[in-house]
């Protein structure tokens, strides 16, 4: 199969002059449906979604549909993402499902050919497609998924965030303090487990008042990591966390708000208790103030469906 061109310039999905309406006598093929698996390092990108106001920061949305083109589709190439990131955060594993109709008489991609020809029109970006594979029409990127997991990552042993490791920076967070007392973070962290009202751990924003703050944490798991050049890093006794959360969704920056929480007592500032007494306020004008954690450090882990084998593998652990 003839590889597609990638389009000149990034920027939003638009039609292609002259593909739209079809030419006389001309017919439209079929619609597929994909499962896309992507991830990106959100350092430099202003989130996953699409942005159409500002068009000097773009979002990773942009990208993709953008070398989406290549494929000339008939129809511009819109990808429905499952799990929105903000600026700053990463995905190891993210999903998004996309309809592509092709013209009559020609065959529905293989999802060896998507993956290629989307990597080569990405290739100067940090974002890279994991796998593509057909799914039925009915399945959806957003709904149909069971659960999300997230990892946030730690160093302690800096004083200042300039005392990352130059190949850690962005990818982790370096609280205060040279330890952190893990097992009352643990304590902490059964408070947050089940379903209850998350309003105290949930930023505002425009939609706030339409979601309900019922969710549900599925699991959530503070262990440490080996960094791949922690060896280099023994000399300066830094120290690496994991903390996993899981959820069948979660609200604004709830995540964001739960590590910084747990880091408060990790580092002394509160004690596991006062993680309740957050949860049973309801409020989120309760949460202490400049607690919540950065951006940097969060990654989106995995998005996990019913069926993962017809699905695709969506489920990369060992990532």
């Amino acid at each position: 199969m003839r590889r597609p061109r990638c389009p000149a310039r990034p920027g939003p999905a638009r039609p292609r002059p002259g593909a739209a309406p079809p030419a006389a006598g001309a017919e439209a093929g079929g619609t597929m449906r994909y499962l896309v698996l992507f991830q990106y390092r959100g350092t430099r990108y202003s989130g996953v979604v699409r942005t159409v106001a500002d068009q000097s920061w773009l979002g990773v949305q942009n990208y993709l549909e953008q070398a989406a083109q290549s494929l000339k589709p008939l129809v511009p190439i819109k990808f429905c993402i499952s799990s929105r990131t903000d600026a700053g955060v990463h995905a190891l594993c993210n999903s998004a499902h996309v309809d592509i109709q092709r013209w009559a008489g020609k065959p529905p991609f293989p999802g060896s050919v998507l993956v290629s020809s989307l990597n080569r029109c990405l290739k100067s970006e940090e974002i890279r497609i994991l796998s593509a594979c057909q799914v039925p029409d009915d399945f959806h990127a957003r709904f149909s998924a069971l659960s999300r997991t997230y990892i946030y990552r730690l160093v302690m042993g800096c004083s200042y965030n300039f005392q990352i490791p130059v190949f850690e920076r962005d990818l982790c967070w370096a609280p205060r303090g040279d330890h952190l007392n893990v097992p009352a973070m643990q304590e902490a962290a059964q408070f947050l487990l089940g379903t209850h009202d998350f309003s105290t751990f949930r930023s505002i924003c425009a939609d706030t008042p339409y979601k309900s703050p019922i969710k549900t944490i599925i699991h959530v798991d503070i262990r440490p990591f080996s960094s791949f050049l922690s060896y280099h890093y023994i000399h300066r006794q830094l120290q690496f966390w994991e903390l996993e959360f899981r959820s069948r969704s979660f609200l604004y920056k709830q995540v964001r708000r739960m590590v910084g929480a747990l880091v408060a007592v990790g580092i002394g500032k509160l004690k596991p208790y006062h993680i309740k007494e957050l949860l049973e306020v309801r409020d989120s004008l309760a949460y202490p103030q400049n607690t919540i954690a950065p951006a940097a450090g969060l990654f989106l882990k995995s998005v996990e469906y019913d069926d993962a084998e017809q699905r695709g593998r969506v489920l990369l652990h060992n990532l």
